[in-house]
């Protein structure tokens, strides 16, 4: 429990009316009296006004909209918000200790102040940061080296060589270091390349369920510090990812895409691969990357927009004759360039 004062005083902000105690967060429609809600969309106003939270967290000029209610006024009212739930859900700390039935190989170091789950396994010459969480039936496998307070959720397999930096966090079902999807045609069938890279995630690197990071086939693929991988993505090897870009589900990269920092991808995205894209691209779900991206900052989309069946289906036909149509209107610019130039 905190009041507001005590709130204010941790996270800064300016605090107004009465000095509550505050004992969770809760979106406006559900808060109650002893909960915090947030506006930060001005279209929610009105749910906002109707709720019974307690208190308040807004932007200076919504402030106004709300007298005679307990504020807290910021500046961004959403990263506030966030920050205020990590007071009440504080991230959970390593309970040091091993399971009976983990399985540490001798040459590998762990930390006393690690925590090992149940049926964990770690490989041979592995190197654990002081403060791990390596939760239930994680692999971690030879010459693995993880950073101070990395998380690995239930299910996790970092393959061997991988290094991953402090304050990782890789959440259930998901595979680090898995071979790249890399194949030499023979004539007759497929012969595949040795993958002897590994993954590099920089520090505070957060990877989402069921998400893959493939090993790169001669170098590491890397993830630059401060990145965050939703769940269900695959990236491919050899891919570099710069810093504190984010990445939604069910995108796949590439191979040998290069991604730059402070970019913003989103679900569903799709990138050929051996194609770099620059810093601070914004990327809308859906759109299919064919060529690179060089200019910084650009927004970039593709998609085609939703339709009733019978409106898209007369588009398609169109979409279907659109290089006859380009033919047609070449001959007929040329026709009126001759047509100028005997005037």
């Amino acid at each position: 429990m905190f009041t507001l004062s005590q709130i204010v005083e941790k996270l800064g902000g300016q605090w107004r009316g009465d000095d509550v105690a505050i004992r969770a967060v809760a979106p406006a429609a559900k808060a109650q009296s002893h909960e915090i809600t947030f506006l930060a969309n001005p279209k929610y106003k009105q749910d906002v006004h109707d709720s019974a939270a307690g208190a308040i967290i807004v932007a200076e000029k919504n402030a106004d909209l709300f007298p005679q209610r307990n504020l807290i006024v910021v500046a961004d009212p959403y990263l506030y918000f966030a920050q205020v739930a990590r007071l009440f859900y504080p991230i959970v700390a390593a309970k040091a200790g091993v399971h009976p039935t983990a399985v540490i190989e001798p040459s590998a170091t762990v930390p006393a102040s690690c925590e090992i789950g149940a049926h964990v396994y770690i490989g041979a010459n592995a190197v654990l940061g002081e403060r791990c969480r390596i939760l239930a039936n994680t692999v971690v496998e030879h010459d693995c080296v993880l950073g101070d307070e990395t998380v690995l959720h239930p299910n996790v397999t970092i393959y061997h060589g991988c290094k991953l930096g402090k304050r990782v966090e890789i959440h259930s079902g998901s595979v680090i270091g898995a071979d790249g999807f890399g194949l030499a045609f023979t004539g007759k069938d497929w012969f595949k390349i040795p993958q002897t890279g590994a993954v590099h995630l920089g520090d505070d690197v957060e990877v989402g369920a069921n998400t893959t990071i493939d090993r790169g086939a001669m170098s590491d693929t890397v993830v630059g510090k401060g990145t965050k991988i939703d769940n269900l993505i695959q990236l491919a090897h050899n891919c570099q990812v710069g810093e504190h870009t984010v990445i939604a589900a069910m995108t796949g990269i590439s191979g040998s895409t290069k991604i730059g920092s402070y970019c913003v991808i989103g679900g569903g995205v799709g990138t050929v691969g051996h194609i770099e894209i620059a810093d601070k691209t914004h990327i809308g779900g859906g759109t299919n990357i064919t060529h690179s991206v060089n200019e910084s900052g650009q927004h970039i989309a593709s998609i085609f927009p939703m339709l009733p069946y019978k409106e898209w289906a007369r588009n398609a036909v169109h979409i279907k004759n659109l290089n006859e149509m380009h033919k047609r209107i070449k001959e007929l610019e040329k026709q009126i360039a001759e047509l100028n130039s005997e005037k």
